[in-house]
């Protein structure tokens, strides 16, 4: 899979700590044959959790015909991609959390299309981050990431 584009302007635009915390548009490309469902996570590995890193979004169950995700897609069923469901976050929520560092810090925000070799995963909208990647543990057939970086000046 190529990496695709992550909207530059949610990262470096204002919307995570300050703004409208909308979800971005996500797009890829170059499926790998036999693909059969696709799922999208966003993930802050310099999060200071010891380690385990931050969940911003995860949306399981994406056909393979799809290439994109919609710039506010999150929360809105009619801009998700029809079966798409999009998983719990380390905010507690469903949806879409935007980066938001610890003041006068810089972070990485890996943005990761997955390929899978299943049609569906067995998660709904209470599933864990870590149930997700569990879920697709052996099934993933191909990734493409893109590394995103925002820095949250001291106030």
């Amino acid at each position: 899979m190529n990496r695709g584009q992550f909207g530059n302007e949610q990262v470096y635009g204002g919307f995570g700590c300050h703004g409208e915390n909308v979800s971005p548009h996500i797009s890829w490309s170059h499926v790998p044959a036999g693909t059969k469902s696709i799922v999208i996570t966003i993930h802050d590995p310099d999060a200071p959790t010891g380690g385990l890193g931050w969940t911003h979004w995860q949306v399981a169950n994406i056909q393979p015909s799809q290439t994109s995700i919609g710039k506010g897609a999150s929360g809105n069923a009619r801009l998700l991609p029809i079966g798409a469901i999009e998983t719990l976050t380390d905010f507690g929520a469903s949806a879409y959390g935007g980066p938001c560092p610890p003041q006068g810090e810089s972070h990485r925000y890996i943005v990761t299309a997955s390929a899978l070799a299943v049609p569906n995963l067995d998660v709904d909208a209470g599933s864990s981050p870590a149930l997700v990647a569990y879920q697709m543990h052996g099934k993933v057939i191909g990734q493409a990431r893109y590394v995103a970086r925002y820095h949250r000046s001291a106030e």
